[in-house]
């Protein structure tokens, strides 16, 4: 049995690819136990991205994907490098100007707003976006966690949500028990990290990584591993 992330979402109908919030006044930020978290940050575990990828030298990244082929503003995104001694492929979000790594075996799409990763069975799910936080309704990034939590628990009163700030001045903010969308086979956590612009408080970069209910302590130390691989262009 996995590693139980407790005190979190006991029930959620959000999909992972909302980023638009609905705003029910601010909520308290709470501290989220779980052994990933270590020392005020994300801790790996000494888990890499070899620990999640599939040893293609990087062909998925080449492979079309019938799923999205002919949808409205979707493309590839950009390869930068495949590094497979450590499993990875590094990807540019040009739209968004955010520069990732990904394991190999995953794929990756862009929009004119988002940036996408996927595992090849799509259990693991990133999306990468620009946020600003007054169109949001929000002053700044601990504002927008701190809502993000608020909201999702005042709309749905069986809800618990939580959010932390990281030693670095990142939030992360953790549902459990999300609902699964088309396509999956149960229940689902969903991560946000949300990383505040260094110059400009009202403007940040939001990565969301859903994976299943079951690998969720897991999937919080990939996203660690995703925490410190991401180059953003502020």
């Amino acid at each position: 049995m996995v590693e139980k992330l407790s005190n979190l979402l006991d029930q959620l109908r959000q999909k992972e690819s909302g980023r638009r919030l609905f705003l029910v006044g601010a909520a308290v930020l709470c501290w989220l136990p779980g052994s990933a978290l270590a020392e005020g940050d994300l801790d790996a575990g000494g888990l890499t991205f070899r620990d999640f990828a599939v040893s293609d030298n990087g062909a998925s990244f080449n492979r079309g994907d019938p799923m999205i082929a002919g949808g409205p503003n979707q493309v590839s995104s950009r390869v930068l490098a495949i590094d497979t001694t450590n499993g990875l492929a590094r990807i540019r979000f040009d739209a968004i100007r955010v520069e990732v790594a990904l394991p190999l075996g995953w794929q990756a799409t862009e929009d004119w707003e988002r940036g996408v990763g996927y595992s090849s069975d799509r259990r693991y799910r990133l999306i990468v976006w620009r946020v600003d936080f007054p169109f949001e309704g929000v002053k700044d990034a601990e504002h927008y966690a701190a809502t993000k939590s608020g909201s999702i628990r005042a709309r749905r009163p069986t809800v618990q949500a939580q959010a932390r700030k990281l030693i670095d001045g990142t939030f992360l903010i953790v549902f459990e028990n999300v609902q699964p969308s088309q396509g999956d086979s149960g229940q689902r956590v969903v991560f946000d990290l949300v990383t505040p612009n260094p110059r400009n408080p009202k403007e940040g970069v939001l990565m969301t990584l859903g994976v299943p209910a079951s690998d969720a302590g897991r999937g919080l130390k990939l996203m660690a591993v995703l925490k410190s691989n991401i180059r953003i262009d502020w």
